[in-house]
């Protein structure tokens, strides 16, 4: 795969379906049939029930299926059953709120790193704290991409199109 790019287009066919289409560089297996692909899916991560509700309009508007977690816990458990699962495509997408009660963002990413990383390439956070010393580190290391709070739309659909063309 090696020098290839993919782009991933979601629309809505005729019948408001939405669909997905990937298109590379390179003619062969990696294209899907846009009519029999199934919509990417994300999982919104954040403590803040109004940044869930947020996020799920706009990536369902996109044609997305969306899961939400309250906490970096319960995200960390349905990343580990999502992977375990064969029936359904794998998270597109994983956004996170970097400061939350529990398992924070960061604390999150370590154990994703650890116990799936595979993941990671995916995992785009958010945060409205990048003055504090643990978080302006971590933004220094990770190879995740951020994304500032209070967000435009405009901007998290850039971010998110850099995420998937890796």
């Amino acid at each position: 795969m090696s020098g290839q790019l993919t782009a991933v287009d979601v629309s809505s066919e005729g019948d408001g379906r939405p669909s997905v289409m990937h298109r590379t560089n390179e003619p062969g297996p990696d294209s899907v049939d846009v009519s029999s692909a199934t919509p990417p899916r994300v999982l919104v991560v954040d403590d803040e029930s109004t940044i869930r509700v947020a996020l799920r309009r706009f990536f369902t508007r996109m044609g997305w299926e969306v899961e939400e977690a309250g906490d970096g816990g319960r995200a960390l458990e349905m990343i580990l059953h999502d992977r375990s699962q064969r029936s359904t495509p794998p998270y597109s997408l994983v956004v996170s709120d970097l400061r939350m009660p529990g398992l924070s963002g960061i604390e999150l990413h370590e154990r994703i790193e650890k116990d799936a990383p595979e993941v990671l390439p995916r995992l785009v956070f958010s945060t409205g704290d990048l003055v504090s010393e643990e978080a302006a580190d971590f933004a220094r290391e990770t190879s995740c991409e951020i994304i500032e709070k209070p967000f435009e739309f405009t901007k998290l659909r850039a971010t998110i199109d850099r995420v998937l063309c890796r």
